[in-house]
């Protein structure tokens, strides 16, 4: 059966298009792209408001996660570098998104496991 891999008739169908519209991302460059393309809330995380507004969390909650107690004195992408979090999902509300006492000082270990695994079964 080896010997015949390769002889075949040749492939009739071709290349077929995805049925799926666009491909799937190649690395995490395009698919952030295609994310910021879809949820256009997500441009509000490139602006100098949200970058003095999660500085604000960070020294009202003391570069400490909020979760589990952890120092927050690592530089990205260290587990214990701070994440400025939001606490209730604000899923593109602009009240919910500025309101600071929605968002919390946590480490990215905390919310890139915990938070992230909550979020995805419902929990939050």
């Amino acid at each position: 059966m080896g010997r015949l891999a390769g002889r075949g008739l040749p492939n009739r169908l071709g290349k077929q298009p995805s049925r799926f519209g666009k491909p799937a991302p190649k690395t995490e460059v395009e698919r952030s792209r295609q994310r910021d393309a879809v949820q256009t809330w997500r441009a509000w995380y490139k602006t100098s408001r949200w970058q003095k507004l999660r500085l604000s969390v960070f020294k009202r909650d003391g570069y400490i996660c909020q979760k589990t107690g952890v120092a927050l004195i690592g530089k990205y992408p260290e587990p214990n570098s701070p994440v400025a979090d939001h606490k209730k999902p604000h899923r593109g509300d602009p009240e919910l998104f500025w309101n600071p006492e929605n968002i919390e000082a946590v480490s990215k270990a905390y919310h890139d496991k915990q938070k992230q695994s909550a979020e995805k079964r419902g929990l939050v």
